[in-house]
């Protein structure tokens, strides 16, 4: 599996998530637009002064002019807080999960799968929950799987340029590639006896499946985890992206615990 990326190029909005994209990855930036007449705060001049010392294109517009794509990502434009700026960028640049599997590491490792998980808000949610708790990376499948776009890297507050995103064909073969190289697998199921805080997570590398809405994990992953969790509810079940919160914070309460 070699790396890949999109195929387009996609635009960002919003001050955090553009200054985080320029400073974690200038080369990424292809070109920055402002607001005709936008208050430069102190992030914007920050992202105005990247641009200049990486050479980076910007120049100043009506951002309205932006309106037509972001209707193609099924969102209403005007209801888009651009906080006075867009960025050009070339698409996140996917991690080889092959070069993962082998990398050599001094500390036990933590993932999450990511199992037909497509809105765009619940996968930034997590992405940016995954790099707040310092995980090791997530894995989504190449076909029912939410597309890097500009509603994740607002979402994720720009946390998608931290967190390594492997996008890989199978996740049955994924999940056995890790099997045999010595992590648990975890997976979510609202039918399972054991509760998330019922599992030792400590001193072993680990890999939780978060399933979509509505459907969960698929039953073939399911079949292939060694431990079930639920998070015990007396109302309706927590959406995909709190419950990712939930599970992902016991595990390094428990990591840390002493």
């Amino acid at each position: 599996m070699q790396n890949s990326s999109e195929n387009t190029n996609t635009y960002i909005y919003g001050k955090n998530s553009v200054l985080e994209a320029i400073t974690k990855n200038p080369k990424r930036i292809n070109k920055i637009f402002f607001s005709n007449g936008v208050n430069f705060d102190n992030r914007l001049k920050k992202i105005k002064e990247l641009a200049q010392e990486n050479s980076i294109l910007f120049s100043f517009t009506n951002l309205n002019k932006f309106n037509k794509y972001f209707e193609l990502e099924g969102k209403d434009a005007k209801e888009i807080n651009f906080q006075g700026v867009v960025a050009l960028v070339s698409p996140v640049e996917f991690y080889d999960f092959d070069k993962f599997l082998n990398e050599k590491s001094n500390k036990f490792r933590k993932i999450v799968i990511l199992d037909g998980v497509e809105d765009p808000h619940n996968f930034g949610a997590i992405v940016r929950t995954l790099a707040a708790a310092e995980y090791d990376g997530v894995i989504v499948p190449k076909h029912r799987s939410c597309p890097i776009s500009a509603t994740v890297e607002k979402t994720s507050v720009g946390a998608i340029n931290h967190i390594p995103v492997m996008k890989v064909n199978s996740l049955p073969y994924v999940v056995d590639m890790l099997k045999k190289n010595d992590w648990w697998i975890i997976a979510a199921d609202g039918n399972c006896v054991d509760n998330y805080y019922d599992i030792n997570y400590k001193d072993m590398n680990f890999a939780i499946i978060l399933g979509a809405e509505g459907e969960g994990v698929s039953k073939t992953l399911l079949n292939k985890a060694d431990f079930k969790v639920k998070i015990p509810s007396a109302f309706e079940s927590l959406n995909v992206s709190a419950s990712a919160a939930v599970i992902i914070y016991e595990s390094i309460r428990q990591i840390h615990q002493k």
